[in-house]
């Protein structure tokens, strides 16, 4: 018997305080060593973007790896790039939690699509109402107090 999954993740995730420390000129950086994190855990990568104060990842979970886990790596590892690299001088770190949500595979281009064009985006709507948007369309219940 052979196991077939492809389970596609939305993760996203805010700098601490929802600064605005992730600055442009070494974003694509950033964005390369994640890649690195989740390719390492046999994840395949779909698309890694965001702007200043948050991270958008799309991406496949390797039936062997919890997602719990590996988004604690990514932020722990991550931080530590960022700090040794002094990529962001201001970064402070990661905020407590993330939102993680399922994608059909067959929505994998609009979601693409979607996070390449995070700054465009951004011009229209600011990060807090995107996430609770992200987390409504879900039907995730949203508790503001744990927000940001």
């Amino acid at each position: 018997m052979h196991t077939y999954l492809r389970i596609i993740y939305h993760v996203i995730f805010h700098t601490k305080n929802n600064d605005k420390t992730i600055t442009k000129d070494h974003q694509k950086k950033l964005y390369k060593y994640i890649h690195g994190i989740l390719k390492n855990k046999k994840c395949h990568v779909y698309e890694i973007g965001g702007t200043e104060d948050h991270i958008h990842l799309a991406f496949s979970l390797h039936p062997s790896v919890a997602l719990m886990n590996l988004i604690h790596d990514i932020k722990l590892s991550s931080t530590r790039y960022i700090k040794n690299e002094k990529l962001f001088l201001n970064f402070n770190g990661w905020q407590i939690g993330y939102a993680a949500i399922t994608h059909y595979a067959n929505s994998i281009e609009t979601l693409v699509k979607y996070i390449k064009n995070q700054e465009e985006h951004h011009l229209k709507e600011n990060s807090r109402d995107e996430y609770i948007k992200h987390l409504h369309d879900a039907k995730i219940d949203v508790d503001e107090k744990y927000l940001f």
